[in-house]
């Protein structure tokens, strides 16, 4: 980890108007490297666990990003309230990402050069970046979610939208997130024009190891042309 500017710290907590999203940031081994991976937790998780992800994905030009949910939960933390209603929380999160990434595009790192990923919960809020943000990333990586509501809002997306290259990942054995509602969504997403590579593994609801990885891996070189 290593400082760039106050915002840009190795542990940080980026202002939000209503509260904060605490950040991990890890310089890219390539000095001035603009590349920048946003990745997001799922569920009772963190930035904690995930910071495995810069020495996994072995790419020595991406500067990373980790990013903590608000909301604590049961020792980790939550994007939004998964038994309630989960709108009004997604929306607040989504605002508070936003920011975020119109704070890192400031501060030199254009949308055009960042990935935005995420497990579970953070899957969902991927698709809310990919969907919603008024600008286009050089890719988005979900794994093992699913998009809110995506399929009743299509006409609120962003003109970017259909602009974005998605990679979704999901396991064949997900009993929290079931495989087949949410490849049957994906299907629905691509007949309305969206960009999405598919890549489904047997797996429950976790990252598949060097296997997923590597997959993931490989759709950041070809988005980010490297």
């Amino acid at each position: 980890m290593s400082t760039i500017g106050v915002a840009l710290a190795g542990k940080n907590s980026f202002l939000s108007a209503d509260r904060m999203l605490k950040t991990e940031f890890y310089e890219a081994a390539e000095k001035n490297s603009r590349h920048l991976l946003v990745m997001m937790h799922g569920l009772g998780d963190s930035t904690e666990g995930y910071r495995w992800v810069p020495s996994m994905m072995r790419l020595p030009w991406l500067n990373y990003l980790l990013v903590n949910a608000p909301d604590p939960y049961f020792g980790g933390w939550s994007w939004y309230d998964f038994a309630g209603d989960a709108a009004p929380g997604i929306l607040r999160s989504r605002k508070m990402l936003f920011e975020l990434l119109d704070h890192f595009r400031d501060k030199g790192f254009p949308t055009e050069q960042t990935i935005v990923a995420g497990f579970s919960q953070g899957c969902l809020m991927t698709w809310e970046a990919g969907l919603y943000y008024p600008h286009r990333f050089a890719g988005l990586v979900g794994i093992s979610g699913y998009a809110f509501q995506a399929e009743q809002h299509i006409g609120w997306l962003s003109p970017a939208a259909k602009e974005q290259r998605f990679l979704i990942t999901h396991g064949r054995f997900d009993q929290l997130v079931p495989f087949p509602e949410v490849k049957k969504q994906v299907e629905e997403l691509k007949s309305l024009g969206l960009q999405i590579e598919w890549r489904e593994f047997d797996k429950a609801h976790t990252i598949a190891g060097d296997e997923e990885v590597d997959v993931i891996r490989e759709f950041i070189r070809k988005c980010s042309g490297k």
